[in-house]
């Protein structure tokens, strides 16, 4: 009768503990806890048994018979009759070993274990090195108090709103998600007040800028922020680290639900809130991106503005700038363009002249163009009639610099742009609509736009400024050559003889070998190419209508060489024929 008894108080005991352990651990000190079990995410641990903890049913009753305390019967009372045990023991409702949470629940726990550790952060910036630098600047005036403002800007307002509200509301409602397993209503609550980090991100490229320059310049400055980073609440990171928190945690926050939802079931209760939440999570990104580009214009206005001199009549703090350069000014009055700089803004153009001194302000205004009633016309190439350049205002052509002359290089008119040129600067024809499509003497420039065509460099260069280096690179015959006499009977000194492979049917004549210019040139298409009648096995002779040049080689070989390549170029012999090689030394 005494063992049953024993067994009977035994059961009510067991029973009576696992209620008690349902509890909260450490709510009731003295509930036995198991060695092994599972905790959820989220969950604190049990802590292990420590020496004040009661003993465990199974040592009570091998130390003698136990009556149940009243007090555990009333426990047991309040959970049957409250049914919410029931709930909290079914299977499935805490997950067992081997069993996972669900994936949305693990981003909440991310999320507010990523916001536990961002709040501490902020208690840093704020209340560690805010107060400091701002109790220092205080106490010993070797920096000023606003400058410490405007380094931290609203960080405090951030720090309270982060620290007595947001964490708070994620803290409950994961304590309490069996009950409410949802998170996107309480962002939604909050997320609008995410959008005073615009003010913070807005302000930190000036924050960086203040903080590198009072470090330097203040070495009280420079103690407490030594002081502070070198502390175990810093990490041994500086202070700049620690500020670019506050603009990288909406972008992380943005990470984090969009990860949720994408995690959420489809017929979860939480997907519309949590798809708005994300929505106002976006909102406010692009706030902060709108308040950054909004600084970026200002910063660039004020320094146009102080390129400009800071007249009162352009400082205008809603301008846009839209484009800025140089521009050249093409004068009639001049033979050269004249530069000038344009500013573009929404509202108008300014065309301004650069300061030849560039004190304070770079350029000097001197138009002002309204952009309201502003019309554009270009004037293009052929349509009209230029307006020609004055001969008297050039002495040289406008598009090559050769001075001109009363007999070799004379002024000519470009049709197209009025330009004064020279002949082989304006050799060129192409129709103009103005002049009912007739042709016209145009310079390359002009003729190039109007037609399109683009003449190779050798081309557009004149017939003797094929330079000498290249042409004996690349030619078929080149050597010296001593001109013993022409049709005239005049002589003529030794010069440097070169036919070109890529122009085979002349003979270019330099005075030495490394010119760049040709002093003659005699196109070979035609001559008769004879020996000397003198005898001289080194003369031979070019004849052609009644012309007659007179050559001497060095050498007789030399002098069969060079017959042999004009009787070629005479003929019309072209290089990429078969032949039997380059007859050049």
């Amino acid at each position: 009768m005494e063992g049953a008894s024993k067994e009977k108080l035994a059961s009510v005991s067991n029973l009576v503990t696992v209620f008690e352990n349902s509890r909260i651990p450490g709510e009731v000190p003295g509930a036995h806890v198991p060695e092994a079990t599972h905790h959820s995410p989220g969950c604190r641990p049990p802590s292990p048994a420590g020496p004040w903890e009661s003993p465990s049913v199974g040592e009570a009753l091998g130390s003698g018979p136990r009556t149940v305390s009243r007090r555990y019967l009333s426990s047991l009372k309040n959970k049957l009759s409250s049914g919410a045990w029931r709930k909290s023991c079914q299977p499935g409702t805490h997950p067992g070993p081997g069993i996972q949470e669900p994936e949305e629940k693990r981003i909440v726990q991310e999320l507010l274990e990523t916001e536990q550790a961002y709040v501490a952060r902020l208690h840093l910036l704020d209340q560690v090195f805010f107060q400091e630098l701002l109790k220092e600047a205080r106490s010993s005036k070797a920096f000023p108090e606003d400058v410490v403002r405007l380094i931290f800007s609203n960080i405090s307002s951030i720090y309270q709103f982060h620290a007595q509200f947001f964490l708070p509301e994620l803290q409950r409602r994961l304590d309490d998600w069996s009950a409410t397993p949802r998170i996107g209503d309480v962002i939604q609550k909050l997320a609008p007040f995410l959008k005073m980090y615009s003010e913070y991100v807005k302000n930190f490229e000036r924050a960086v800028e203040l903080l590198a320059t009072w470090t330097e310049k203040s070495p009280q400055f420079q103690e407490v922020l030594t002081r502070i980073q070198s502390s175990e609440a810093s990490g041994s990171l500086t202070l700049q680290h620690h500020m670019l928190e506050p603009v990288q945690r909406i972008p992380r926050y943005e990470l984090l639900l969009k990860d949720y939802v994408r995690k959420l079931p489809a017929q979860a209760p939480d997907r519309a809130d949590a798809q708005k939440a994300l929505d106002m999570i976006f909102s406010a990104a692009q706030h902060s991106n709108a308040a950054i580009t909004e600084m970026e214009r200002l910063q660039e206005l004020w320094e146009v503005y102080q390129r400009l001199g800071l007249e009162d009549y352009i400082v205008d703090p809603s301008n846009t700038l839209l484009r800025e350069g140089p521009v050249l000014k093409i004068s009639f009055r001049r033979s050269d363009p004249i530069e000038r700089y344009l500013f573009l803004f929404n509202n108008m153009l300014l065309y301004c002249v650069p300061r030849v001194i560039q004190v304070g302000a770079h350029f000097q205004v001197r138009t002002r163009i309204d952009v309201a009633g502003m019309k554009l016309q270009s004037e293009e190439l052929g349509l009209r009639a230029p307006q020609w350049v004055r001969d008297k205002m050039v002495t040289m052509c406008m598009r090559c610099q050769e001075p001109f002359n009363a007999l070799t290089r004379r002024r000519h008119h470009c049709r197209a742009c009025g330009y004064v040129v020279c002949a082989r600067c304006s050799d060129y024809r192409a129709e103009l609509k103005y002049d009912d499509n007739r042709p016209n003497r145009v310079c390359f420039d002009c003729y190039t736009f109007l037609t399109g065509n683009v003449l190779p460099e050798d081309k557009r260069r004149g017939i003797l400024e094929k330079g000498s280096p290249a042409g004996s690179e690349q030619s078929l015959m080149c050597s010296f050559l001593q001109l013993v006499g022409d049709k005239w009977g005049k002589s003529g000194s030794r010069g440097w003889c070169v036919i070109p492979r890529d122009d085979p049917l002349v003979l270019y004549v330099y005075a030495a070998p490394q010119d760049i210019r040709a002093h003659t040139s005699i196109p070979l298409l035609g001559y008769q190419v004879t020996t000397g009648p003198q005898g001289d096995p080194r003369v031979f002779q070019l004849q052609q209508s009644g012309q007659l040049y007179t050559f001497k080689a060095e050498t007789e070989e030399v002098r069969g060489r060079w017959m042999k390549a004009m009787e070629r170029a005479a003929s019309g012999w072209n290089p990429e024929e078969p032949n039997d090689g380059d007859l050049s030394d």
